[in-house]
C-alpha cells in the first residue's frame, strides 16, 4: 500500500557546476533584472503616465511590477485587474468591510472573493481606475502593497485570536506589529519569490502553519509567551511540508528573528539564479532544519532557546456557533460556499455587525467569522445574516472546501474551479447530507495549487484531455488522495489523471460511496472513520477500482510514467490546440522540442527563437531545475519527467 508521504521529492540530476553569482542571476531570472532595472513599489507613482499612453502600450515589465500593489492582470488580458486586499490575520472592521464593498459595487461589478490567505479580492478594475482604486482602498486604513510580488504577503493567522477561550495567548498585538514593520518595507520587497508569514496560538493551528514559508507558533515556556518556529512549507508543483527548527522565541524578538530567517535566505544568490527554486522551502532541502537554525542564529548573533513545536487538535475549523474568553459574547462561523461575495453582502454585513460592535473575521478556508456578538442578540443577528445569504445552519462541506480563483480570471488555469466546486458540492449534499459536512474538497484550475489541492481529502487539479468521441479538447482533473493537515500532516497521493469534467463527479461519489459503506461496516455509525482513514487503509490500485466505471475515460497515474510530460501554461495554450500537457517518447529537451514541432508547430515557434535558442520570454524546466543548469537543448530526459514551460515575466 502506498502511504502519503510528507513531500513530493525530485529526481537527483547531474547539474552544471555553477556558482550562483549575482552575475548569473541577472543573466538568468528576467524579474531580478526587472526589480533592478526599476524598483517595483516606484511603479505607482508612473500610474498617471501609464494610463495616458494606454493599456495595451503598457509594456509588460510595469503590468508586472503592479503585482506590487497586489495588481495583476484579469482573463483575457484586455485592460482589467484583479485587486488583492491585504487584511492581516483576517481581521476587518464592519466600517472597512462595507467601504470594501462600496468600491466592489464602483468598480468590480458588485463581485469578490475570500481568499486562502486571509484577504479579500476584487476584479474588473480598469487601468484608469486604479489610482481612484488604491485610494479608496487606502482610505479605509486597509492596503494592497504586497498582496502580490516577491515581497511579505499578507500575514495569516487563527481568525479567533483573541476572543477564543483555547489560545494560551492574543496574537493579534503580534500580528499587527510585524503587518506594520514588513507591508511595503523596501528591504522585503526585494526577495527571491513572495514570502508568507503565519503567527498563531491557536491549539488547532488551523493558519495551517505546515504548509507556510515560516511560521510561528504560539507556546508558553516557563511563563513567557512566545513561539515554536518551523519553516519551508509551500506547495505549487513540488509541495513541502514545513519543518520545526526546535527553538523558542519570545515575543518581544518577534521581528528580529522573522528578518534573520528572511535575510538568510535573501542574501544568498543560490536562491535568486531560477524562479523555480526560489522559495525557502529549497534552502530547507539544502540545509535541513539544524542547518537552517546555524543560519538563523548566525544573522542574530547568538543561539536561540530549544523549543519542540506542539502537535496541533485535529478538527478546529471555528465554524458554528462558539462561546467566546469575554463574558456573554459569541462569534459565529458562516460557510462562504465557494469564497463568494458580492459588495451588497459585504455592505449588509457590516451593516449587521456594526450596532453592536462586532468585527469581521476571515479565514484561510474561504469563510467568515462575526465576533463579538452579545448572546443577547444572537437570535436577531443570525436572522440578519440568514436574510444577507449567510445561514448558520448551512452544511459544513462548503466551508471546509475551497476553489482558486478559476479561468474565468486567471491566466495559468485551465479548468473551471469555483462553478465546479459548486456543481459537486451540489450533489453531494444531496446524496449524502451532513455525512459529509467534515470532507475537504479543494478544486485548483493549474499546478500552482493556490487552492492547495495538494492536502485536501479530495484534491483536484485542473487539466485537459481529449474528448473519445468527438476528439475535441475538454476540460479535466488529475485526482489526488491522502492529503491533510495536522497530526497526519501529508502532501496527497496522485491517483487519477484526466478525468473528464462530466466524469468527475461521478469518480468523486463512488469513493464517498465506499467510504461511507467502509465507515457502517466497520462501527454502525462509524464515528471517528475519517474519509482519509479510508484511503490510508486501501491500496493506490484499491482506490483506483472504487473511483473507476465505465462511464470513467480518465487515465491511471502510472499509464504516461513511461513517457516524458511536457505542461503547457495556461497562457499559452492556444498555440497548442488546448492541450496542458503532451506526453512524448524522448531522450533530450532539443528531441521534445523537435517532436512537438511536429504536433504543435504554433508552440514550437514561439517557444524557439532561433536554432539552439530559447524564446527569452519563457523559460522551460526539467522538474524544478532550468534546462540551462542542465546542458540546455542536451539535458537529458527520462521517463516520468516534466519537461514544464513558464513566462518568464510569471510574477507570481
Amino acid at each position: 500500500m502506498a502511504a502519503a508521504g510528507t513531500t513530493v521529492q525530485p529526481r537527483t540530476r547531474r547539474r552544471r557546476t555553477e556558482k550562483p553569482t549575482w552575475e548569473l542571476v541577472y543573466k538568468r531570472n528576467s524579474i531580478e533584472r526587472l526589480k533592478r532595472e526599476k524598483f517595483p513599489l516606484d511603479i505607482v507613482d508612473e500610474l498617471p503616465q501609464l494610463i495616458a499612453m494606454g493599456y495595451e502600450a503598457v509594456p509588460e515589465e510595469d503590468i508586472v511590477r503592479l503585482n506590487w500593489w497586489g495588481l495583476t492582470h484579469d482573463k483575457p488580458k484586455l485592460g482589467t485587474f484583479m485587486v488583492r486586499i491585504k487584511v492581516s490575520g483576517g481581521l476587518i472592521q464592519p466600517a472597512q468591510l462595507r467601504e470594501v464593498g462600496r468600491i466592489s459595487q464602483q468598480f468590480g461589478r458588485n463581485y469578490g472573493e475570500l481568499t486562502t490567505r486571509q484577504g479579500l479580492q476584487l476584479h474588473w478594475a480598469r487601468l484608469d481606475q486604479l489610482p481612484e482604486v488604491i485610494a479608496a482602498i487606502q482610505a479605509t486604513g486597509l492596503t494592497t502593497v504586497g498582496g502580490e510580488g516577491d515581497t511579505v504577503r499578507n500575514i495569516t493567522g487563527c481568525p479567533v485570536a483573541g476572543i477564543s477561550r483555547d489560545e494560551p495567548f492574543d496574537v493579534t498585538p503580534v500580528i499587527a506589529q510585524v503587518a506594520d514593520y514588513f507591508y511595503g518595507n523596501r528591504e522585503y520587497s526585494n526577495l527571491p519569490r513572495k514570502h508568507k508569514y503565519t503567527i498563531a496560538a491557536c491549539p488547532g493551528q488551523c493558519n495551517a502553519p505546515e504548509i507556510s514559508d515560516v511560521a510561528l507558533i504560539g507556546v508558553v515556556k516557563d511563563g513567557r509567551d512566545g513561539f515554536a518556529l518551523s519553516v519551508g512549507g509551500g506547495l505549487s508543483n513540488i509541495p513541502r511540508l514545513a519543518r520545526d527548527l526546535g527553538v523558542f522565541v519570545p515575543v518581544d524578538e518577534t521581528i528580529e528573528v522573522l528578518r534573520a530567517v528572511t535575510d538568510a535566505w535573501q542574501s544568498d544568490p543560490k536562491y535568486r539564479v531560477s524562479r523555480a527554486k526560489a522559495r525557502i522551502k529549497f534552502m530547507m532541502d539544502d540545509h535541513g532544519p539544524e542547518g537552517v537554525r546555524a543560519k538563523v542564529e548566525e544573522r542574530l548573533g547568538r543561539r536561540l532557546e530549544d523549543h519542540t513545536a506542539p502537535e496541533p487538535i485535529d478538527g478546529v475549523d471555528h465554524l458554528g456557533v462558539h462561546p467566546q474568553r469575554q463574558t456573554d459574547r459569541i462569534y459565529a462561523g458562516f460557510s462562504v460556499p465557494m469564497g463568494w461575495l458580492t459588495g451588497d453582502q459585504m455592505i449588509g454585513i457590516a451593516d449587521v455587525v456594526e450596532p453592536f460592535g462586532g468585527d469581521i473575521r476571515l479565514t484561510r478556508q474561504q469563510d467568515l467569522i462575526v465576533g463579538n456578538v452579545p448572546v443577547s442578540q444572537m437570535g436577531g443577528f443570525l436572522e440578519g445574516m440568514k436574510a444577507l445569504g449567510m445561514p448558520i445552519t448551512r452544511n459544513r462541506v462548503y466551508g471546509n472546501s475551497i476553489a482558486c480563483t478559476s479561468h474565468k480570471f486567471c491566466n495559468y488555469s485551465v479548468a473551471e474551479t469555483k462553478g465546479k466546486l459548486k456543481d459537486i458540492l451540489g450533489v453531494l449534499e444531496q446524496r449524502f447530507g451532513t455525512a459529509i459536512e467534515d470532507l475537504k474538497l479543494y478544486v485548483d484550475g493549474c499546478p500552482h495549487a493556490c487552492a492547495h489541492h495538494w492536502i485536501g481529502d479530495i484534491g483536484l487539479q485542473g487539466t485537459t484531455t481529449k474528448d473519445p468521441l468527438s476528439g475535441k479538447r475538454i476540460e479535466a482533473y488529475d485526482v489526488t488522495l491522502r492529503g491533510g493537515l495536522g497530526r497526519a500532516a501529508a502532501i496527497g497521493t496522485p491517483l487519477l489523471r484526466r478525468v473528464p469534467t462530466d466524469d468527475i463527479t461521478d469518480v468523486i461519489v463512488r469513493l464517498l460511496d465506499g467510504w461511507l459503506a467502509d465507515r457502517a461496516e466497520r462501527n454502525g455509525s462509524g464515528d471517528g472513520f475519517t474519509f482519509r482513514d479510508f484511503c490510508d487503509g486501501r491500496s493506490d490500485d484499491d482506490l483506483r477500482a472504487i473511483a473507476s466505471g465505465q462511464a470513467v475515460t480518465g487515465v491511471v497515474d502510472g499509464e504516461t510514467s513511461d513517457r516524458v510530460i511536457v505542461r503547457v501554461p495556461g497562457t499559452l495554450i492556444e498555440l497548442s490546440d488546448g492541450a496542458d500537457e503532451v506526453a512524448l517518447d524522448v531522450a533530450t529537451v532539443g528531441a521534445a522540442l523537435d517532436q512537438l514541432a511536429l504536433l504543435h508547430p504554433q508552440l514550437t515557434a514561439y517557444l524557439v527563437s532561433a536554432p539552439g535558442q530559447i524564446n527569452p520570454a519563457v523559460n522551460l524546466y526539467v522538474g524544478e531545475d532550468d534546462i540551462r543548469g542542465l546542458g540546455g537543448f542536451d539535458a537529458p530526459l527520462e521517463p516520468g519527467d516534466e519537461l514544464s514551460i513558464l513566462p518568464a515575466l510569471a510574477g507570481g
